[in-house]
């Protein structure tokens, strides 16, 4: 089969999992497994990819294919501890307060419309975070040794598997120890804020950088555009969890830190002085501010500012934006 025909089937595939569940969570009014079903949709993509990858006789088998195999072992692993992890954190908080509004709780009236558009982002980003994993399973290429550009890839990948999965781990047992110290700064948590985001983008990076390898181009990766497309899945990792709400950086940070600043607010602002808000790092509070708020993604909007200043900062914009528009209007 074509790696076109596979991602085409993968797509629809995708497409009729995330349906049937929009169709069967609106109807019972529960958001209990949407997560779930993503978790099920990046194995089953994974599953079908190992299938149809080596369906045709030309084809190199998945078990003479390391590249497959450790592909499809770490990918699945990889979606296979998001699937637990998200299962039993639905289970333990009893809902996802994210859906309260669209499904109609607490005397809303329901949203079907803006609970689909939930189900289609969710969609969109099981099939492109898969994108891939797809090259490297549908590729023909038989190249069936390991380079050492394969090797260092794939250690990296596995690192990011493992960053995520420890720092889940531990933040898990330590809100179920009773969120001692207020704010959790334990094990890789005292060196990210974020260690799961950090994990969870770095092994895309890693994952697209190693398929470079199953390129069926004679002049490698870099003039072939199935490759080039599957730079998407890092990217619109980054996108959902650094820009955009109600997830990642966005709903972590920023307002969302005012627990924090009114329970302990001189210890909190020395922990996040010193600790990195993503990248894993020993150092930090030397790096300077503006590499901190640039290449270490500390940015500005994910400060935390009391309502009252905010408010004092809008009035200042609204009364500049006035004085502008005052301007303009006599040139006029």
């Amino acid at each position: 089969m074509s790696q076109g025909f596979i991602y085409g089937i993968s797509a629809a595939i995708t497409l009729v999992i995330q349906l049937a569940g929009f169709v069967v969570a609106y109807t019972l009014r529960t958001e209990t497994f949407y997560d779930i079903l993503g978790g099920l949709n990046y194995l089953t993509l994974a599953i079908y990819a190992a299938i149809a990858g080596a369906a045709d006789e030309e084809s190199l088998k998945w078990v003479d294919d390391p590249r497959k195999i450790i592909t499809t072992i770490l990918f699945g692993c990889s979606r296979g501890w998001l699937l637990v992890f998200l299962a039993w954190r639905a289970h333990e908080r009893k809902g996802d307060s994210r859906f309260d509004e669209v499904l109609g709780k607490g005397g809303n009236p329901p949203q079907p419309l803006n609970f689909f558009v939930f189900w289609m982002v969710q969609a969109m980003w099981v099939y492109l975070i898969s994108m891939p994993m797809l090259f490297v399973s549908s590729s023909d290429v038989r190249k069936p040794e390991f380079s050492a550009y394969d090797i260092v890839w794939a250690i990296l990948f596995i690192l990011g598997v493992l960053i995520e999965i420890v720092a889940d781990i531990q933040k898990a047992l330590w809100v179920k120890n009773g969120r001692r110290g207020d704010f959790c700064n334990v094990g890789v948590w005292a060196y990210s804020r974020h260690p799961n985001y950090f994990g969870e983008i770095f092994q895309w990076w890693c994952l697209w950088m190693f398929s470079y390898s199953s390129s069926e181009k004679l002049s490698g990766g870099y003039v072939d555009p199935l490759w080039w497309v599957g730079i998407i899945s890092p990217l619109f990792t980054m996108q959902i969890l650094l820009n955009m709400k109600p997830t990642g950086l966005c709903n972590a940070e920023g307002q969302s830190l005012k627990r924090y600043y009114e329970k302990c607010p001189e210890r909190y602002a020395q922990y996040r002085e010193s600790t990195s808000i993503l990248i894993p790092l020993i150092g930090y509070k030397y790096v300077p501010m503006f590499l901190k708020q640039t290449i270490f993604f500390d940015f500005e909007k994910y400060e935390y500012r009391p309502l009252n200043i905010q408010a004092d900062e809008n009035i200042k914009k609204e009364n500049a934006s006035e004085v502008q528009d005052y301007g303009s209007s006599s040139v006029a």
